[in-house]
């Protein structure tokens, strides 16, 4: 609780290799009521992962797809019926927010009180087009050239190479030396745009006035389409910083990388410096390595959704008519445009 206002947290999950750094800021938050694991996927694996959290952690609470069915980002809408409780503030993350700033949860909800007038509200997000673009006129990372504000902007959302340098030049510059309190960009006020819901608070009584239905693209109705209609902005706190790992975009370049190795190394340390903290990392790292063990036999269990069998678009199709040496010259190329150095600071 905080100033009379339930705080509940929920992802959509999931995928365990990044859960195992996001789960122990959120169950070790004491202003945390409720954590909500919203189950999206059919890894069984994973499902067994967040099955063991929640018998571990008494205020993780496992919600299933509603409606039964798991097919990626397009069935997560309907987990957002769960979120209008009253005078209950929801804090959503995404699976692979894999490092938060001390107490980043309490200053959020801190600030989702303070400034009611906006629909959603966001941290600074390490790896988020427009947090970027933030710290971009906010004269805080230097670029090779001025990119716009687009939430699919080609460097800042799409290119792997992009976010390696831009990880690596947080890691660096303010997360090893722990002075990310030099990014600090202030409140940033934004109206009728997308941008990507990396982590974003809204309210249960807001989100009740529409029954929690979400249409379409969640992204473009949490962002965009629902607080354009109300005549309502969002707005960062630009003085609390979280890292999102990466866009499918960019997975296997920072894979290739070891960015998230680099990132658990931190977190480790992190967690460490504290023995009560250190008790909560090291239940989940233990839970994880169980995990691990039974991979395989996990992985053999049977989905407790139906699946959707994907459509192949005509993209696809004709894709597949292309011979693979001119895809592979294609990639090349497109690799060879964006390896250049992106960052100058």
């Amino acid at each position: 609780m905080y100033k009379n206002y339930r705080i509940v947290v929920n992802t959509a999950a999931g995928r365990r290799r990044y859960m195992q750094y996001l789960i122990p800021y959120i169950v070790s938050s004491d202003i945390v009521d409720r954590y909500d694991i919203w189950v999206n996927t059919h890894n069984g694996a994973d499902i067994e992962f967040f099955k063991r959290i929640a018998e571990k952690f008494p205020k993780v609470n496992l919600v299933w797809q509603p409606e039964g069915v798991v097919n990626g980002n397009k069935s997560i809408n309907a987990f957002y019926k769960t979120c209008v409780e009253p005078n209950t503030i929801y804090f959503k993350l995404d699976d692979d927010i894999i490092w938060m700033e001390p107490n980043l949860i309490e200053k959020m909800v801190k600030f989702r009180i303070d400034y009611p007038q906006y629909f959603v509200v966001s941290p600074l997000v390490i790896n988020n087009s427009l947090s970027t673009y933030l710290l971009q006129v906010g004269g805080k990372l230097k670029l090779e050239s001025y990119y716009q504000a687009y939430a699919s902007h080609p460097i800042l959302w799409k290119s792997g190479n992009f976010a390696q340098e831009l990880h690596t030049w947080f890691i660096e510059n303010y997360l090893k030396n722990q002075q990310w309190e030099k990014l600090y960009v202030g409140k940033k006020e934004m109206g009728m745009t997308r941008f990507s819901i990396n982590a974003i608070l809204w309210f249960g009584d807001e989100m009740k006035k529409f029954a929690g239905i979400v249409p379409g693209d969640d992204e473009e109705f949490m962002s965009c389409i629902y607080p354009t209609q109300q005549g309502m902005s969002n707005a960062w706190n630009g003085d609390a910083i979280t890292a999102h790992f990466a866009f499918f975009t960019q997975r296997e370049e920072l894979d290739k990388n070891g960015i998230l190795e680099q990132y658990g190394e931190i977190c480790n340390k992190q967690w460490h410096a504290d023995k009560k903290r250190a008790e909560t990392y090291d239940i989940v790292q233990q839970i994880m390595n169980e995990i691990q063990t039974n991979e395989q036999v996990l992985l053999q269990q049977e989905s407790p959704y139906k699946r959707i069998v994907p459509t192949t678009t005509l993209r696809q199709q004709i894709k597949k008519l292309i011979p693979q040496v001119i895809l592979d010259i294609k990639g090349f190329l497109a690799n060879r445009k964006d390896c250049s150095k992106h960052i100058q600071n």
